[in-house]
């Protein structure tokens, strides 16, 4: 099937025309802009905030090869990154570079917006993690590349536990729980003794996949909402007892800050992107003062009686097809997710974008917990419409209504279904 260039990606009158796509034989526009004198970088907060310092070497990458290079940078929140985005791609003015999570990837390569990429002008492309290759590939093309995968493990505090006479992390669920009980008595009803917020579809959906339901099934070529289903249902009510029990700070929240919340000090455990511990305890972060050297990740046990299946997110890095820099921003991406930022970036607790580097993780005790956790892991229906789902917050939605009390578990799940059913296989 001929490449789709479709206006209008999120707003009326973006168009993207097929002679600004460059090279649409497989280099990708790459030939085109390696003299450009300037460079425009988009980036999440992500980077800006945890880890600097590989953004700073790969504009040093790049400007020593291209002297006198300006390269801007600009850092969006994941929830308005996109609208921006949306809007600059309706004109002459697109980043040259920016950061797309991996379920938002379909819905931009369906509509043209990226430049075609040839995966051998990346460090250990051919080594790519599945999902993070499957979510820059569209119709034997690729259109990015995978930047970190982002597993999620549980971290609590072990002073906290073992105020409550728990010395070692859960094995089990029902260990798992039995300790929450001890630690939510002895802490008292202001305190949460897990810091779930209710927003937070990422956890809420491993409990689902979990029980052994999903957010939708293909079924003869086209997608079909599936929350309504026994399984969803049995993982969503599971999903809604932890949030009653332990969860008592504002159940409309979202997990964008949530490593703030922990470092606070309020809380027991988190369950989360492997990076949010570290983060919670860095000084500027700690409000406790005790953090540091006081939290432990653990691998998830999920009700099922095996470890939680995570979602196995991450990021990648695209070239808007209308960038005036093209093989430059490829060079950039290049220099951002070598061997020197995949190292940089584990560091961190995330998880590299290639299976070499992952194997490495389980074999060191500071993260054999993420590398194990991201064996068991699950990934978004990968459908035309997903990315109007994600758009619309159905899922966000649903969870907040159920966290509330607003709606039964039932009520909220059949609408968000309904909801899911309208978009899920448009493109």
């Amino acid at each position: 099937m001929k490449r789709k260039l479709i206006s209008a990606i999120g707003v009326a009158g973006m168009v993207v025309s097929i002679a600004a796509c460059g090279n649409d034989g497989g280099s990708g526009g790459t030939d085109n802009g390696a003299d450009a004198k300037e460079l425009t970088v988009w980036l999440t907060v992500d980077a800006q905030n945890n880890w600097p310092e590989l953004v700073k070497a790969a504009d040093a990458a790049v400007q020593k090869k291209h002297p006198g290079i300006r390269i801007n940078h600009e850092y969006y929140g994941w929830p308005d990154k996109n609208a921006k985005l949306d809007a600059v791609l309706a004109t002459d003015k697109a980043p040259d570079v920016v950061e797309m999570g991996n379920t938002e990837m379909l819905g931009y390569m369906v509509k043209g917006a990226f430049a075609p990429l040839d995966p051998a002008d990346f460090e250990n492309s051919d080594a790519w993690l599945d999902g993070l290759k499957a979510s820059v590939t569209y119709e034997g093309k690729t259109y990015g590349v995978p930047y970190y995968a982002g597993g999620r493990v549980a971290n609590w505090r072990k002073d906290v536990a073992a105020s409550a006479g728990i010395k070692t992390p859960p094995k089990t669920y029902q260990e798992l729980t039995a300790a929450l009980d001890k630690i939510q008595k002895k802490e008292g009803d202001k305190f949460s003794a897990w810091y779930q917020p209710t927003r937070d579809w990422y956890a809420a959906m491993s409990f689902v996949y979990d029980a052994g339901g999903s957010i939708a099934k293909e079924e003869g070529g086209r997608w079909k909402a599936d929350l309504s289903s026994p399984e969803s249902l049995k993982g969503l009510k599971e999903f809604k007892k932890v949030v009653d029990r332990y969860m008592h700070g504002d159940k409309t929240k979202d997990e964008s800050d949530r490593y703030l919340v922990y470092g606070q000090g309020k809380s027991a455990m988190i369950f989360g992107a492997a990076w949010e511990g570290a983060t919670a305890e860095d000084p500027e972060n700690d409000k406790t003062g005790k953090l540091k050297g006081n939290l432990e990740n653990f691998v998830m046990p999920g009700p099922s009686g095996k470890n939680m299946p995570v979602f196995l997110g991450g990021s990648d890095l695209a070239v808007p097809v209308k960038s005036d820099a093209q093989a430059v921003a490829a060079e950039w991406i290049d220099a951002f997710t070598g061997a020197s930022g995949q190292k940089g970036l584990m560091a961190k607790g995330n998880l590299p974008n290639n299976k070499t580097d992952l194997a490495t993780l389980k074999n060191d005790p500071k993260t054999a917990v993420p590398a194990t956790a991201a064996e068991s892991s699950w990934f978004v229906p990968t459908a035309p419409g997903w990315g109007q789902v994600e758009k619309a917050q159905v899922l966000q939605t649903m969870l907040q209504a159920i966290g509330t009390g607003k709606k039964s578990v039932e009520a909220a799940a059949k609408e968000a279904d309904a909801a899911i059913d309208k978009v899920i296989n448009t493109e």
